[in-house]
């Protein structure tokens, strides 16, 4: 590993074996009280479990509601249970939806209990102090399938600590979702660039009712699409040294752009919408394009949904600057420190990796692996698929998968800009623009200072 600078020095994982990755000396039993009282709150898998031998482990693992709920059928019902089996271990899956996930991690951190592992959508360095370092599980899996992109990398590091404090199986790609049939009946070439979205949103907008449709709320998927627009025309919260510059003429022109496009293709339910709003929208025809995940496209075609053959996706758009775009969701499992089985946890990470193309079919191509060898036939997956129409509409994902970067580009996500995306402060700053709350200078200027806040006091602790 040491040919990677960005992770080298890793310490080497204990040899497989015996044990492996589970320590003998650290095994014991979650006590059923404790267990009984975490869950309180949570949507627990309930699933029957074969009679066997009482086992002398558990291992407690929260994350989202799948969007594609092929993906947790296979994770739940099979991955887990086989898993389990293997290693003589009880797991319990538990899910939340989106929104829960920052309240569940808050709690568990104020209670010191809680899961083995936990699992973020976005890189969660606030709680740097609270997780281990993951570097033995990025060794052990780089030795057994070659360097992770990137962009995991700079989405679980700290290189100001030098921790990794998370890891990362896989992250999302966000191609553009948009009408064909409504381009091409008003003339017009696939959108490519940002200036497109705006002429063919607009016009598409007054000659057929139907507006474009990307959130301007405190959710999610806002976050990353104000993100997307925002490096596209060179703009950025943070320079590669950590230094905060979001108030420049890049950023002013981007705020601009969206206030222009919501002015003139957009309607005022955006500034509501929560992050399953612009799927609902898109599949039920009231929106001309979003960015999201193919979450949109397989519910149209599991629920054989009228409109979704005509659902095309596109790779990044180009902006004045570059053609970049953000991951939609990454998923970031972290291990507490207060983790009752932290090496079980470990392996489970170790393990799902080695299992990862099992994990991107189950999720119809949803989940894009961190470690690229694990599916090495994924480029002849996605240019042919059974359920798509045409056959080769997610031939597309194979560019995103290099368009796509982190938050808290062009440096490392770290705890300020963490701060910043979960409290929602670009997507305030675009929004208020946009509704003419305040000017695109005055917005810019008062998210500046926000940010600028946030980073003295993660910098005060010694995290950035």
């Amino acid at each position: 590993m040491n040919n990677n600078p960005r992770i080298a020095g890793l310490r080497r994982l204990p040899a497989r074996g015996a044990g492996s990755l589970i320590d003998s000396r650290r095994r014991r039993v979650i006590q059923a009280a404790a267990a009984a009282a975490l869950a309180t709150g949570l949507a627990p898998v309930v699933r029957p479990r074969p009679a066997r031998a009482a086992t002398t482990r558990t291992l407690r693992i929260l994350q989202w509601n799948h969007f594609v709920p092929g993906y947790d059928k296979w994770f739940d019902g099979t991955y887990v249970k086989e898993w389990g089996q293997r290693h003589d271990t009880e797991v319990i899956v538990d899910h939340v939806g989106i929104p829960a996930l920052a309240t569940r991690a808050a709690a568990e951190v104020s209670a010191q209990k809680g899961h083995d592992l936990f699992m973020f959508l976005s890189p969660p360095p606030v709680y740097e102090d609270q997780v281990i370092d993951h570097r033995e599980i990025y060794e052990e899996c780089q030795r057994k399938h070659g360097k992770p992109v990137d962009l995991a990398v700079h989405s679980t590091y700290n290189p100001k600590t030098r921790k990794y404090f998370a890891f990362s199986d896989s992250f999302v790609p966000d191609p553009v979702n948009y009408r064909k049939d409504l381009w091409d009946e008003a003339g017009l070439p696939p959108p490519d660039s940002w200036d497109d979205v705006l002429s063919a949103g607009r016009k598409i907008k007054q000659t057929k009712g139907i507006p474009v449709g990307i959130g301007l709320s405190s959710e999610l998927d806002t976050a990353m699409a104000m993100r997307t627009i925002l490096y596209a025309f060179g703009g950025s919260v943070q320079d590669t040294h950590g230094n905060v510059v979001l108030n420049s003429p890049s950023t002013l022109e981007s705020v601009k752009y969206v206030q222009a496009l919501y002015r003139d293709a957009m309607t005022p339910e955006v500034l509501a919408w929560d992050p399953s709003s612009n799927n609902r929208a898109m599949l039920a025809g009231k929106i001309s394009l979003c960015l999201n995940a193919i979450s949109i496209t397989r519910e149209g075609e599991n629920k054989n949904i009228p409109v979704t053959p005509n659902i095309w996706l596109t790779q990044a758009l180009r902006g004045p600057a570059q053609r970049i775009c953000l991951e939609h969701v990454m998923d970031c499992y972290v291990i507490w420190k207060f983790a009752e089985n932290i090496a079980g946890a470990k392996q489970f990470l170790v393990d799902y990796i080695d299992n990862f193309r099992q994990g991107f079919v189950g999720s119809e191509f949803y989940n894009f692996p961190c470690f690229p060898s694990t599916v090495p036939d994924l480029k002849k997956m996605i240019e042919d698929d059974s359920k798509a129409k045409p056959g080769d509409k997610y031939k597309v994902l194979g560019a995103l998968m290099v368009q796509a970067t982190n938050v808290g580009y062009p440096g490392y996500a770290n705890a300020a800009i963490d701060e910043i995306f979960n409290t929602w402060v670009l997507n305030t700053m675009y929004a208020r623009a946009a509704t003419g709350d305040a000017t695109p200078q005055d917005a810019i200027r008062d998210a500046e200072a926000a940010c600028k806040r946030i980073f003295a006091k993660w910098q005060a602790r010694g995290l950035v």
